[in-house]
């Protein structure tokens, strides 16, 4: 079958910004890995709190539900203007449109909503994984793997209700940037963006 991108047979999944940005902070480098780790600690304080329907989210409430502890002092470094490692700043020094236009939607004033855009894209990942997978080994032309994108981010969205609809159901960044590598020039940013959003709508709400 024909007409799949070379960049997601090849190294465009891995190549995006969230993926470079991840791989990074993921990576080797002790400092930079334990910074991971308090990241991933409040990323899991997030989801478990809007999983339980917390009706408002502050520092105070998320540094409380951080395992084994968190602080005002560790939740600014995570998140907000002064964060260390944002993945916004990634898309902002980016060369590229696609990426630019991404971080005019997904930049955010108020730090809990940076703070939920992080945790949907580390949620979303361990299906992101499986799509990655599945799109290396099957011989997927550009139409299939598009709907595969689609059933996966809906997948994520019934498995992660409370974070998929916060923010009014945006989706996971590395989800849109991944349908724009599929569909190279077929998609804008915001067309990707507004697609996607619906994807995690009607997984939701029907």
């Amino acid at each position: 079958m024909g007409g799949v991108s070379v960049g997601l047979r090849g190294s465009g999944l891995d190549g995006t910004v969230t993926a470079r940005w991840r791989r990074r902070l993921a990576g080797t480098n002790p400092e930079e890995k334990r910074h991971w780790r308090t990241k991933t600690a409040y990323y899991a304080a997030v989801s478990r709190l809007l999983a339980a329907g917390t009706p408002q989210l502050g520092w105070s409430e998320v540094a409380l539900a951080v395992e084994p502890r968190g602080s005002r002092s560790t939740f600014y470094e995570v998140t907000g203007a002064h964060a260390k490692h944002p993945l916004i700043n990634d898309l902002i020094v980016d060369d590229n449109l696609d990426a630019l236009q991404l971080a005019l939607y997904y930049r955010r004033s108020c730090a809990i909503d940076q703070l939920i855009d992080e945790t949907k894209v580390w949620t979303y990942w361990p299906h992101r994984e499986c799509l990655s997978l599945r799109c290396r080994i099957e011989d997927l032309d550009a139409s299939a793997s598009v709907d595969l994108l689609l059933s996966t981010v809906a997948e994520w969205a019934r498995r992660n209700a409370g974070v998929a609809s916060a923010l009014d159901y945006a989706p996971p960044l590395c989800a849109v940037e991944d349908l724009l590598v599929i569909r190279p020039g077929q998609f804008s940013a915001v067309h990707a963006v507004g697609t996607l959003t619906r994807t995690v709508r009607e997984a939701l709400c029907g």
